[in-house]
C-alpha cells in the first residue's frame, strides 16, 4: 500500500514538473536602449520565461485592444532561451503584438521588440517608414543592449536568434536575414499597383519614389540571426535576386488568409513569387483570416467604435474568423519552426 502511494504521488509530482515545464510564466520588462542611428532613445521590451510569480500587469490594452497579462520584472528562469527579435508593422507598436510574445516565452522563449520610431502608433509616417536601416538598426542596438546585460544577457542563448516581425517588421526581420530590396523596383512595383495598400500609404507622405533614402536597399544584415520569421512580410516585390539568392538560413513564412489575402502580401506565383525564390523557407497559412487578424483581440466596443465612426478595418475579421484561435495556431507554428 505504501509503494503505492509512494508511486501515485511519484507520478503527480512528475506531471505536475511536466505541466510547469510546458505552462511557464511570462515574464516582462521594460527596457530603454540607446541607439547612434536615433536621436532618441528606444523603447523596448522583453518577454521571458519567468521563475517566479511578481506583480501582475495588462501590456497593451487600451480602449479598442484586450491586453496580455505578464508578470512585471519577475526573475527570469534558470537557463539559457532561444531569442526572438520582434519588429512591429506600420502604424502599430511592440505591445499590441504581446500576445504572441507572451505565448513564446511560456514555451521556453525569450522575445525582444521595440518601437520604431516613426512608424509606431500616433506617429507613423510614410518617410519615416521608408528608412528601412534604421528600422532593422533598432533591432540590432536592442540586441546589443541586452547582450550586455549582466543579469538578463547570460540567458540568451546566442545560437538561437531569430529575426522575426509583422507586415512591414516582416521585411524588418527579412532584412535582418540578408534580404536586400530595389528602390527602383519597388517603385515601378507602385506606379504599377497605386492601389495596393502599402502604395497609398507611401504615396501620401513625402516621399520621392525616384529618390528614396540611402538606406532603403542596403545590406541590413545581423550575423546574429540565424533563423527568420515573416508574417504577412511587406517588401518582397522588390528584394534583389542576388540577396534572396545568399539567404541560406531558414525561413519561416505565415500567410494570413487565402481569399482574404492582401495583394501587398502575395507571396505566390501571381504575386511576388517570393516563397519560390526563397532557398530554404517553411510556409503556412491560417484561414480563414485577413491581414489585420494578427492584431491583438479587440474589445466589442473597441470594434463598434472603429466600424461606426472610423472605417477602420484592424477589428474587422472575414467570416469565420476565430482571432484567438488564429493567434494560439500562429504561436505553435513559430514554436514548431524552432523546436521549443
Amino acid at each position: 500500500m505504501k509503494r503505492l502511494i509512494l508511486s501515485l504521488v511519484t507520478s503527480l509530482m512528475l506531471a505536475g514538473s511536466a505541466a510547469a515545464a510546458e505552462n511557464l510564466l511570462p515574464g516582462y520588462e521594460r527596457l530603454t536602449v540607446e541607439s547612434s542611428a536615433r536621436t532618441v532613445p528606444l523603447a523596448a521590451t522583453l518577454w521571458y520565461p519567468a521563475k517566479i510569480r511578481s506583480y501582475r500587469g495588462i501590456v497593451g490594452g487600451n480602449a479598442v485592444f484586450q491586453g496580455t497579462s505578464g508578470l512585471m520584472g519577475a526573475r527570469i528562469a534558470d537557463g539559457q532561451f532561444p531569442l526572438f527579435l520582434f519588429s512591429h508593422g506600420s502604424g502599430g507598436n511592440m505591445d499590441n503584438s504581446a500576445w504572441l510574445m507572451a505565448g513564446l516565452a511560456e514555451k521556453g522563449a525569450m522575445v525582444l521588440a521595440v518601437n520604431h520610431p516613426g512608424s509606431t502608433t500616433g506617429d507613423s509616417s510614410p518617410r519615416a517608414s521608408a528608412f528601412l536601416d534604421r528600422r532593422a538598426g533598432d533591432l540590432s542596438a536592442a540586441l546589443d543592449y541586452l547582450l550586455a546585460d549582466p543579469v538578463l544577457g547570460p540567458h540568451v542563448d546566442q545560437s538561437a536568434i531569430t529575426a522575426s516581425g509583422f507586415s512591414l517588421g516582416g521585411a524588418t526581420a527579412l532584412n535582418l536575414g540578408g534580404m536586400r530590396v530595389s528602390g527602383d523596383a519597388f517603385a515601378d512595383y507602385c506606379r504599377e499597383n497605386p492601389g495596393y495598400t502599402d502604395c497609398i500609404f507611401m504615396s501620401k507622405g513625402n516621399l520621392d519614389f525616384d529618390r528614396l533614402p540611402e538606406g532603403f536597399g542596403g545590406d541590413l544584415r545581423d550575423e546574429r540571426v540565424g533563423a527568420v520569421i515573416a508574417i504577412d512580410p511587406g517588401f518582397t516585390y522588390a528584394a534583389t535576386e542576388a540577396s534572396i539568392e545568399t539567404m541560406s538560413l531558414p525561413v519561416l513564412v505565415i500567410s494570413l488568409g487565402k481569399e482574404h489575402l492582401l495583394p501587398a502580401t502575395d507571396l505566390s506565383e501571381s504575386g511576388s513569387n517570393f516563397l519560390a525564390r526563397l532557398p530554404d523557407a517553411a510556409h503556412e497559412t491560417f484561414a480563414p483570416a485577413s491581414h489585420f487578424t494578427f492584431l491583438a483581440l479587440c474589445k466589442p466596443e473597441g470594434a463598434a467604435f472603429l466600424a461606426e465612426e472610423q472605417d477602420d478595418p484592424v477589428c474587422t475579421d472575414p467570416e469565420g474568423t476565430d482571432r484567438a484561435a488564429v493567434h494560439a495556431a500562429i504561436v505553435d507554428a513559430i514554436a514548431r519552426f524552432i523546436g521549443l
